[in-house]
């Protein structure tokens, strides 16, 4: 039977406790009074006639506040939660005394060397765990923690020892013993895993206060799981990759390879036997290699720039999606295809079919989902969170301090224009941190082209007419904002014109429903 009292704090009240058990010959096994003012008894289960008598007496002794029963004594309940503790760690762990004795071992190290607990309890752990000086480590002047790499059951563990010391009672320290926990290869690597994982949700990583990037996260949080192919249009910097990576992470290919060609960067040969691979013998090659399509397979292949992709390779391209297979560079047999397309490109890939430039039935094929990114002037209200986003990031690189953005800096970085996007805000932030001497980004930190907000980047030598300049702006401001306003009576009413006109521009520019993402 154990018994919790709460009482005040009062000279002899223990002892008055301890005559009642007396004058009742009560066998006291345990005594145990913490900190917060209470005295827990242990003792043999007793008559209840005994019990009604001795509660009401503990209870009369001036300062006791409350008497009741209790499963556990604190001192048990400690040692019955870090057996639990020791029950359940996958990894071997040992607790020692000071000259290096197992005191106590886990199930892991009993299971490993097939041997009781009991047995292993009192040999000496370098008898056990080999390859590091414990004796020499717990004579040291002042032991710290440390790792080390040992071995244990002729297998390579990583150990962790970790000091245990007290007071010795002269307010010095001294060594008492010490933890040691093994970590094999294995679990290191699945921990390793485990902490470079992507969040649960990997869109979580967007800043989305803008309306626009809302809708995007939201349609793209809806297209992720599909197995459809997904393209991806906008301007350079915005993060098509980074969309196109989240939807892969939230598919039911997330725990295959996700794997990428940028069809901008390579020549037309090397681009199609990075895609397809060859046999052996091919290209006077002995060894066959392993296309992107191949490699990932059950996963997802980012086609990135897939405007710049040659005709010849669209046509592969096409090929492969119709049919679903392929055939190596100079082979004959056809190897299936596992894997989901997402494309990416900055170009409008209707005009190019208009002209001819890209294959109007490979166009059809990839644009069965689809995802517009905008641009950072589209989304001014996530300048600000992405601007304090980057320098969190960048300051943890760099070993500083994050830095504040000072009030003309924040008016500065929302006015800009910012023809490189996301990706450009990143890079003037990482250089302002770089170079920074106080704790405050101040305009003047921030270097980046000079241009006014308004202002639509032509070059200098473009080849064309004002005319048709004009009408490429006037396409453009009309495709931008066509989703907002779908009717052209929207349309006309915010641009100050007549509905006729502004139906006549739309059908001019072959911007409607069909042909612009709503």
């Amino acid at each position: 039977m154990r018994l919790e009292i709460s009482c005040q704090d009062r000279l002899g009240i223990t002892q008055d406790v301890l005559d009642i058990l007396v004058t009742k010959e009560i066998d006291l096994r345990g005594i145990e009074i913490d900190p917060a003012g209470k005295i827990f008894l242990n003792f043999p289960n007793i008559e209840f006639a005994d019990f009604q008598h001795l509660m009401p007496q503990i209870r009369r002794i001036d300062g006791i506040d409350d008497v009741k029963t209790t499963l556990f004594m604190p001192g048990e309940r400690e040692k019955n939660q870090l057996s639990a503790i020791l029950r359940t760690l996958p990894d071997p762990v040992f607790s020692i005394d000071a000259k290096g004795h197992i005191l106590l071992c886990n199930e892991a190290v009993s299971a490993g060397l097939e041997i009781p607990s009991s047995d292993i309890e009192g040999t000496e752990i370098s008898e056990v765990v080999k390859g590091f000086n414990f004796t020499k480590w717990m004579d040291g002047k002042s032991p710290g923690p440390q790792s080390s790499k040992v071995k244990f059951i002729q297998q390579d563990y990583l150990a962790d020892m970790l000091p245990i010391t007290v007071p010795d009672g002269e307010q010095n320290m001294i060594m008492a013993g010490g933890v040691v926990i093994l970590k094999s290869e294995m679990r290191l690597g699945q921990q390793f895993t485990a902490f470079h994982q992507s969040p649960t949700d990997s869109f979580d990583r967007f800043i989305t206060q803008s309306p626009f990037m809302k809708r995007v996260v939201h349609e793209a949080k809806r297209i992720a799981d599909l197995d459809a192919p997904i393209l991806i249009f906008g301007e350079t910097g915005t993060g098509k990759e980074m969309i196109a990576r989240a939807c892969h992470q939230s598919s039911r290919r997330s725990e295959g390879a996700f794997l990428a060609l940028n069809c901008a960067s390579l020549p037309d040969s090397v681009a199609e036997t990075e895609l397809f691979g060859y046999a052996a013998g091919a290209f006077n090659q002995p060894n066959a290699k392993v296309g992107l399509l191949e490699q990932a397979k059950g996963g997802t292949l980012l086609l990135d720039e897939i405007a710049d992709m040659s005709s010849q390779l669209q046509a592969k391209l096409l090929r492969v999606l119709e049919d679903g297979e392929f055939r190596r560079v100079g082979d004959s047999e056809p190897v299936k295809v596992d894997v989901r397309f997402i494309c990416t490109t900055c170009r409008d890939l209707g005009q190019l079919v208009e002209e001819g430039r890209f294959r109007k039935e490979l166009y059809y094929r990839l644009n069965v989902l689809s995802l517009v990114m905008p641009s950072l002037k589209d989304r001014r209200q996530d300048i600000v969170p992405l601007a304090e986003s980057f320098i969190v990031q960048h300051s943890t690189k760099l070993g500083r301090r994050p830095a504040k953005l000072s009030k003309s800096c924040v008016d500065f970085l929302q006015q800009y224009p910012w023809p490189g996007n996301v990706r450009q805000l990143q890079n003037a932030l990482y250089r302002a941190l770089s170079l920074l001497d106080g704790k405050e980004i101040t305009k003047e930190d921030i270097q980046l082209p000079s241009c006014a907000p308004s202002v639509t980047y032509i070059d200098e030598n473009f080849e064309g007419t004002l005319d048709e300049e004009v009408k490429k702006f006037e396409k453009d401001l009309l495709k931008r904002l066509y989703p907002s306003y779908p009717s052209t009576r929207q349309l006309a009413k915010k641009l100050g014109l007549s509905h006729t006109a502004i139906a006549n521009k739309l059908r001019e520019y072959g911007i409607n429903k069909a042909t612009v993402k709503l």
